[in-house]
């Protein structure tokens, strides 16, 4: 049996306008992330709610990200832990590979937005032709 190594993280921040929350799950080294607005403040019982209600219905992205995994690293000295943990909470934002991801993300549903966009005009543009020759075809016919 293969040990599969799955780790997800929710980081709160405000971006100017609204607070936002992303979320980055890593599932045998590939990186999926999800954006979600909070709006106003979320308090940490609206956080905690928030996770236990909807955190399974998030839509995260496609898992193409790969990761550095964690798994070979040794419980370390608990003073550098102290501070890389110090360090991720002065931490402003997600990830960079998560902003990477995000990006991805955004830029692939634009694509099919025009791509949808574009199949409707055609499909727009062949109905009024069809409605133009059946009109000629009745006026031909003297109806």
């Amino acid at each position: 049996m293969r040990k599969r190594e799955v780790s997800s993280t929710l980081t709160v921040y405000h971006d100017g306008q609204f607070w936002v929350g992303v979320v980055e799950h890593v599932e045998s080294g590939m990186l999926s992330v999800a954006r979600v607005v909070f709006g106003a403040e979320p308090s940490n019982e609206e956080i905690y709610t928030w996770v236990l209600e909807r955190w399974m219905s998030l839509h995260l992205s496609t898992a193409t990200e790969p990761v550095e995994s964690h798994q070979n690293r040794l419980p370390g000295n608990p003073k550098r832990r102290a501070r890389e943990a110090a360090k991720a909470l002065h931490m402003r934002g997600a990830s960079t590979a998560s902003q990477r991801a995000l990006a991805r993300e955004r830029e692939r549903s634009k694509d099919e937005a025009r791509s949808e966009r574009m199949a409707r005009g055609r499909e727009e543009t062949f109905a009024r032709w069809e409605k133009r020759r059946e009109k000629r075809r009745r006026k031909h016919r003297g109806k």
